[in-house]
């Protein structure tokens, strides 16, 4: 079977690894990268790291308005997909390369496989939420996280062609768990404790173009007595700029991370404050308290097992959990046991016939 595998992204790339390693012993995959992240930090970092082959194809958009990225996206890949011909595309997530790699292949007739579908906000001032309902819905084969995604999508009336397969991140999670602690320095660099800091991560739209949850965010890292990691997103970085706010001398501001790195970093700290759906799945793969810093979560699992919390950006409600916040001793096993990606090419393969 000849694939198109569509990647723009930081959580793509690192979906896209297991699924890349299945893949190989039986079909051709031919990768595209949009450019959607092009930050070296945000993108050749991480296809050096997991060894991912190199794109066959990258549309180098790079940033710019939803609209303009996305109708960019969709002109060049209705290109590629039209000179390789491929028996199926597989999109992930819910990117703006999602969104286009779906509408470029629905029109074009080719199936479509849409890997971690079935997650919903049901937020739809958030862009992501409706490259996802879009995706899902143009879909041919629905490749599901978490048993909950499932009853989403059923919801919705689609049924028959989904799968619980787990989490592909937790795949790439695992298996690259013990080469991370072999080749990561981090914490020797940033003279950092294994428990003694919190990490915090900010890139969502929602926060990052809204000043006032900027301004709060600021003021909650300022206050907490940790000391604060804090890998700052290019969007971020921007918008702490046009604010000109002074960050504390206890956050140590660092840039964006590879992925051996950010496993370290996770894994090792005492708690996580983040806006992005990743980073609070790998919290929970870490067994670490995560605090969301929006007002709503497509993870809800990770709430619903008590590792996670919905704090939003206020500062008062954000301290309050931040100092009592304890995880239970349960750890329920809602992202598969990491061969997700293998689940996907078998019934790939039974689809195929």
């Amino acid at each position: 079977m000849k694939i198109v595998s569509i990647v723009g992204a930081r959580p793509e790339f690192i979906q896209a690894w297991p699924v890349s390693q299945a893949l190989e012993r039986r079909h051709e995959e031919i990768l595209v990268h949009t450019g959607q992240h092009y930050d070296h930090m945000m993108s050749e970092t991480f296809f050096e790291e997991l060894g991912i082959q190199e794109p066959a194809y990258n549309l180098g958009v790079g940033s710019g308005t939803h609209a303009r990225q996305t109708a960019e996206i969709l002109v060049k890949l209705e290109t590629v997909l039209l000179s390789e011909k491929p028996d199926v595309v597989i999109i992930r997530g819910d990117t703006n390369s999602t969104l286009a790699g779906a509408l470029a292949a629905s029109k074009l007739m080719i199936p479509i496989v849409h890997i971690e579908a079935g997650e919903r906000s049901y937020n739809r001032n958030m862009p992501e939420e409706i490259n996802r309902i879009v995706s899902d819905c143009v879909a041919t084969l629905h490749f599901c996280a978490s048993e909950t995604a499932v009853k989403r999508l059923a919801k919705e009336g689609i049924t028959e062609s989904v799968y619980w397969v787990g989490d592909v991140m937790l795949d790439a999670f695992l298996l690259m768990r013990d080469r991370a602690r072999a080749q990561s320095n981090v914490l020797d660099r940033l003279r950092l404790h294994p428990g003694e800091y919190a990490l915090v991560t900010i890139h969502r739209a929602g926060n990052t173009e809204n000043p006032d949850n900027i301004k709060s965010l600021v003021e909650i890292m300022n206050r907490v007595e940790d000391r604060i990691v804090f890998p700052v997103h290019p969007r971020t970085a921007t918008a702490l700029d046009h604010l000109q706010t002074k960050l504390d001398d206890h956050i140590t501001v660092i840039r964006p991370v590879g992925y051996f790195d950010m496993i370290i970093l996770e894994e090792n700290a005492k708690l996580i404050a983040t806006d992005s759906g990743g980073v609070q799945r790998e919290a929970y793969f870490s067994k670490v308290p995560c605090l969301t810093l929006r007002d709503e979560t497509e993870w809800v699992e990770t709430v619903e097992a008590g590792w996670n919390k919905i704090v939003g950006t206020d500062p008062e409600k954000v301290l309050a959990v931040w100092k009592e916040l304890v995880p239970p001793s349960d750890y329920p096993r809602i992202f598969g046991n990491g061969s997700a990606a293998y689940k996907i090419v078998e019934i790939l393969d039974d689809w195929r016939g």
